[in-house]
């Protein structure tokens, strides 16, 4: 199925059943009984059951406060929304629809709101033990506890005077996105808050997690804290290292290769 066919727009809209006529209402699409499972997959790029415990982390602040003029429900906000980030098109033909921008905001903020819930890193013990276990696995590198990158999310032209900060090296405006991530790819420390002409270092040591053991690439500098690659391995035990320490912190790159094919708004 093609998510950027031409009606992808009339189909956001449609959520909203925009009318200038006062007395006319009408009965909103219910998209948990028009697709199968599949086909809301591969509309709003998560699952029923996963939608239906997002909409009960979220309904309280973003539900609305009346039922009049047929309003929007939580859960339709929440599919317009997912439906926005598989696409990505929809705000630039329908951005006379204020509702649609005001809809998409308050529920982007209540998901950043999640963030405490759902994204840290181990604290106990144990947590660490077995997550050193686990990167050990994968290529007998010890005592890891993370894998860290950063990775450029596209935003428009902030504008004003601190605007060409936010320009990156290869030319288009971003956000550059630290996280951390463990094996199984799960993100377990985020920071989303420089512009796209900072640099990898100076996220990282302006942030928590400074002073915590990661693995990371040549875009950081070998420390106490973390753990690089050689630019230049003069012999087979540093070529060794080298490639343990690749495939070690590969879980970081997956990760954005995932995210980014599932919401391509990233």
């Amino acid at each position: 199925m093609d998510l950027f066919e031409d009606d992808n727009d009339y189909e956001l809209i449609q959520f909203l059943n925009y009318q200038r006529r006062v007395y006319t209402v009408h009965q909103r699409l219910d998209h948990f009984e028009k697709w199968d499972d599949h086909d809301f997959r591969v509309r709003f790029r998560l699952g029923k059951d996963v939608v239906l415990q997002v909409v009960e982390y979220i309904e309280d602040e973003i539900s609305s406060q009346s039922n009049r003029n047929n309003a929007v429900t939580t859960i339709n906000k929440l599919l317009l929304t997912l439906r926005f980030y598989a696409t990505g098109n929809f705000l630039i033909t329908a951005g006379d629809f204020m509702g649609l921008v005001l809809i998409v905001r308050d529920v982007s903020v209540s998901i950043a709101k999640l963030q405490p819930r759902f994204i840290r890193m181990p604290e106990t013990e144990t947590e660490i033990r077995n997550l050193q276990r686990r990167f050990f696995q994968i290529a007998r590198f010890p005592r890891t506890i993370g894998a860290i990158d950063c990775t450029h999310i596209k935003i428009q032209n902030p504008g004003g005077p601190n605007g060409e900060y936010f320009r990156n090296r290869k030319g288009y405006f971003s956000l550059n996105v630290q996280t951390i991530s463990c094996p199984d790819l799960k993100i377990m420390d985020v920071v989303a808050r420089w512009p796209g002409s900072c640099h990898d270092q100076t996220s990282f040591k302006k942030s928590r997690i400074y002073y915590k053991l990661v693995s990371a690439d040549s875009g950081y500098a070998n420390s106490q804290y973390v753990v690089t690659t050689y630019l230049n391995p003069q012999n087979d035990p540093e070529g060794l290292y080298n490639e343990s320490l690749i495939r070690t912190r590969n879980p970081v790159e997956r990760s954005y290769g995932v995210l980014k094919r599932r919401f391509p708004i990233l």
